[in-house]
């Protein structure tokens, strides 16, 4: 198994292995910190495999933490939580609870997306700062006293009785993880598919937990939506490949058909919410022959319902799109004009590449090509880089 292999495998396990230590020992913590060097050992020690690789890290890791329990200050707290210092831990798989316990309403929204990210996502403090637009530093501060919350509140790991009031927190961290896997936004690669495949994963537990709600649904289908069109993305090298221009011979239409109809299903009988709109957005995409073929005006309603319900700058960029496809470029154009006040959002990477595309539809290519470099000068994805210098590339020549 070669290192990325094991890489993926680890960082898939680590969720898991945090969640069992949790569970019979508590101490989030301490917990997080012993998982880390279990990790840290499997990457001196692997390969070879063991047979049981969760199994394996559990152990190491449980060993680690009992290291850690021993010092003078956990002493001191297993006065308080009694620790049991032997013994098998299971193996079962508790990432469902880890994600509510991280969403705890004791912690304000963004400590606990910031929280649940680093657990259960394992994405690193860079990473999460980039997905909730703000700085690493001030989401390094967030994440710690998140986690000094946790521990003050003496939370049992255990499922929540009533989880209604964390499951908004919930929904956006398995969104935030898809998205970082689907288009990973730093590192040498698109997709992280370690990612993606485990929010797809824990949406489907959340679904069986909750079949009646309309937003856990429609987050499923937004995902399976979404991935089905994974094999068709990149090409030789990971070039990434625009949608338009995507073999659709390749999108998974068994995944298309199941989040069709969770979405068709969910909207029957709720009222839609922002994850059951923007997977009716993907369906129109997806159930689309041929680019041409795509309603527009559909998708540019669709857009405009999401973005009274929403206030990501994402959502706004894609209803520009949506309103030059369907309404004619300048007009787009226009609207693209008017947010360019926002600063945060002029300075995004996807701003200067949404211009860089209409800007190409209606003939600009001096500007189209300006565009492209600035985007390719912002993003810190490499593929992303190198896709949008080569459209620069190509309309400068």
């Amino acid at each position: 198994m070669i290192a990325r292999e094991i890489e993926d495998l680890l960082r898939d396990l680590a969720p898991q292995v945090l969640g069992a230590l949790v569970r019979r020992y508590g101490h989030f913590d301490l917990a997080e910190d012993a998982v880390q060097e279990a990790l840290l050992a499997a990457t001196t020690q692997w390969p070879p495999l063991p047979d049981e690789p969760r199994t394996w890290l559990i152990r190491v890791a449980s060993r680690k933490l009992i290291d850690l329990l021993r010092s003078e200050q956990a002493r001191r707290e297993r006065e308080e939580v009694p620790v049991a210092p032997s013994g098998p831990v299971s193996a079962q798989d508790d990432s469902l609870i880890l994600l509510f316990m991280c969403c705890h309403p004791a912690l304000p929204r963004t400590g606990q997306i910031a929280l649940t990210l680093r657990a259960v996502g394992g994405l690193t403090t860079g990473e999460i700062a980039r997905a909730l637009f703000a700085p690493e530093a001030t989401m390094g501060q967030r994440i710690s006293r998140a986690k000094k919350t946790i521990k003050q509140s003496g939370v049992s790991f255990a499922m929540p009785a009533e989880h209604a009031e964390r499951l908004d927190a919930v929904l956006q961290v398995l969104y935030l993880i898809f998205n970082e896997g689907y288009t990973s936004t730093s590192g040498p690669v698109l997709a992280r598919v370690e990612l993606s495949t485990e929010a797809v994963r824990l949406a489907r537990m959340l679904h069986r937990s909750l079949p009646g709600d309309g937003e856990v649904a429609g987050l499923l289908a937004l995902m399976l939506l979404t991935d089905a069109r994974r094999a068709a993305r990149t090409g030789p090298g990971d070039v990434l490949i625009p949608m338009a221009e995507q073999d659709r011979t390749l999108w998974d239409r068994a995944q298309i058909a199941e989040g069709a109809a969770l979405v068709t299903a969910a909207m029957s009988r709720n009222k839609p919410g922002p994850y059951q709109i923007q997977a009716a957005i993907a369906a129109v995409h997806d159930e689309a022959p041929t680019p041409d073929a795509t309603d527009w005006e559909q998708i540019l309603a669709l857009y405009t319902l999401l973005d009274q319900m929403s206030d990501n700058p994402m959502v706004t960029l894609n209803r520009v799109v949506a309103l030059a496809m369907a309404r004619g470029v300048p007009t787009g154009l226009t609207l693209l004009e008017q947010l360019r006040t926002d600063r945060i959002l002029a300075e995004h990477h996807r701003f200067a590449a949404v211009e860089a595309h209409l800007a190409e539809l209606a003939g600009d290519l001096e500007l189209a090509a300006e565009q492209y470099r600035s985007a390719a000068h912002r993003t810190l994805s490499e593929p992303e880089r190198r896709y949008l210098v080569t459209k620069a590339a190509r309309l400068e020549s």
